[in-house]
């Protein structure tokens, strides 16, 4: 029977991490390894994207804080599983790892995805001690970019031989540059071809900064009158900003320039009826939607933080700016959204990276040999050639 593994995650809800995980589930041969997803809190309808029928979804639905008696849950679910790996990602499921030490012959792999408000850059000390104190416990941690691998390595002191930087996909014949979709996507008041359309895809939550994009469109929009008829923003996703955004887009006006998508399923359809796909994250791990957007042939405007630079050249797929700068995020949205020819040469730009980088088939073999190296036992004799 091919080993089992256990991924943990704080919740299987829409976002990067998580469509991740669901990709590699449905990815990874089945006689290869089998899966079961532990979720802390709830899965949402983000587990119905999981393709195979034998896959366990378990929630423990823990309290805010700590709740012992989830833990207790998650001893009993990881003792009637077994699994020969748990997976844990990002800090939230890291704590998780400590139940798992009364499993003898279950490895361990953490992955970092990104971070939030309550710790920017990763300097938090309590959450620095944490995953120091952890380490030992750690066979292998996996970072979605090299921003997080060296800040693994500098700041926590892992060694390196216990990481692998493993970036995301894109299924390339899922998103992909189509003509003439937004009339069935969007409503008519906005899907007339002389409109300019700009967007974003993603959690509605502070660390994606949707806010600060409405400050720019408000800015443009009062220096520029004459795009006033023409600009339109599509803001696709859901999450606990939604009304206080919708709020904040009436008050500078933006009603009839802004649209709320929610969450939806027809995502590559919604961005191929953009004209400029913005991220303006504070913080950013390897964002899955920016890579679906440069396969759609989008130019890119996006912050300057996390593993974005990795995936933007400043200047070829499309224009870095400095987060929470709303004067540059203007500038350069102008700058694309009076130069057609830019746009269209940004877009394939980044159309030819997303193809020659970032493809499911090698992030899928990648995170195959981490697993079969834990379970072979090839990462601890590397530490111990090199001790």
């Amino acid at each position: 029977m091919p080993p089992l593994i256990a991924h943990i995650v704080y919740a299987l809800d829409t976002g990067g991490l998580e469509n991740g995980l669901v990709n590699i589930i449905n990815r990874m041969p089945s006689d290869q390894f089998r899966h079961m997803v532990i979720c802390l809190t709830t899965s949402g309808k983000f587990s119905e994207r999981i393709q195979k029928p034998d896959v366990p979804v378990i929630e423990l639905n823990k309290s805010p804080g700590h709740d012992l008696g989830s833990y207790k849950r998650l001893w009993q679910v990881l003792r009637q599983y077994r699994p020969d790996i748990v997976h844990s990602r990002n800090l939230a499921a890291l704590e998780a790892q400590l139940v798992t030490l009364g499993l003898p012959g279950t490895k361990r792999i953490h992955g970092e995805h990104g971070r939030d408000m309550s710790d920017l850059d990763g300097s938090n000390w309590k959450y620095t001690l944490f995953r120091s104190l952890t380490r030992p416990l750690i066979d292998h941690y996996i970072a979605v970019s090299e921003d997080l691998k060296s800040w693994l390595l500098d700041r926590v002191g892992v060694n390196p031989l216990k990481i692998r930087q493993i970036y995301n996909g894109v299924d390339l014949t899922k998103f992909t540059n189509q003509t003439n979709v937004r009339s069935n996507h969007i409503p008519p008041s906005l899907s007339d071809e002389h409109n300019l359309v700009i967007g974003t895809v993603g959690r509605l939550t502070p660390v994606k900064d949707q806010q600060g994009l409405l400050d720019a469109v408000a800015l443009l929009l009062k220096l520029n009158p004459s795009l006033v008829d023409r600009l339109q923003v599509l803001i696709v996703g859901d999450g606990a900003l939604r009304n206080a955004l919708e709020l904040h887009a009436k008050k500078l006006g933006l009603s009839e320039q802004v649209w709320f998508v929610g969450d939806r399923e027809d995502v590559p359809q919604l961005l191929q009826c953009m004209d400029i796909f913005v991220l303006p994250s504070l913080a950013e791990g390897i964002s899955n939607t920016l890579l679906e957007a440069m396969a759609c042939s989008l130019p890119v405007v996006a912050t300057r933080v996390g593993g974005t630079p990795e995936i933007i050249t400043d200047g070829e797929q499309g224009l870095l700016v400095e987060p929470q700068n709303p004067d540059a995020l203007v500038r350069a949205l102008l700058q694309l959204l009076t130069d057609e020819a830019l746009r269209k040469q940004y877009g394939s730009s980044g159309r030819k990276k997303v193809e020659r980088s970032f493809n499911w088939e090698s992030t899928v073999s990648n995170y195959a040999d981490v697993y079969l190296g834990v379970l072979s036992g090839q990462t601890q004799r590397a530490m111990e050639r090199h001790s």
